[in-house]
């Protein structure tokens, strides 16, 4: 794993069983982005509206987002240590109902780790997912229905 984060390009996704045996890879789409909120105090934000302003940047996020990713790119080696050291999937995670009944029936739970966006389809019913869903760790983002968010919560740490 390189730790790379390649955006708008297909990502190969492993999960492991109780006894650390690898699960077929799942292949994915990620997702276009999350929205967060962030609280800037009237210099800051009026700093960030000079420097677009002044054509440094198209716009708010577009400073935003470089400003993080010069961050990320600073603690890359960081990152990439503990990305390993936690066992942690970096990118997409999509679990499909197929994927998770192919894991009952072999009888796994699955212990998901990612970094990024996990994401169970919404086919997926609550009674599937508490049945093959040991324990979820998500970095990122958890894409699911509110039913198996809620039957799981016990689950996402």
């Amino acid at each position: 794993m390189d730790g790379n984060w390649m955006e708008n390009q297909e990502a190969q996704v492993s999960t492991r069983n109780k006894l650390g045996d690898a699960i077929p890879e799942i292949k994915g789409k990620p997702a276009d982005s999350e929205k967060i909120t962030i609280n800037l105090g009237p210099v800051d934000l009026g700093q960030i509206d000079l420097l677009v302003k002044e054509g440094f940047y198209s716009n708010r996020t577009d400073l935003i987002r470089t400003a993080i990713r010069n961050q990320l790119s600073i603690h890359a080696d960081a990152i990439n240590q503990t990305v390993a050291r936690r066992r942690l999937v970096l990118g997409l995670h999509r679990f499909s109902r197929v994927d998770l009944e192919a894991a009952q029936a072999e009888g796994q739970m699955l212990q998901i780790h990612v970094l990024g966006l996990a994401s169970i389809d919404a086919d997926v019913t609550p009674e599937l997912a508490l049945a093959t869903i040991e324990s979820i760790v998500v970095l990122g983002a958890l894409h699911a229905t509110p039913a198996v968010k809620a039957v799981l919560a016990g689950r996402i740490h």
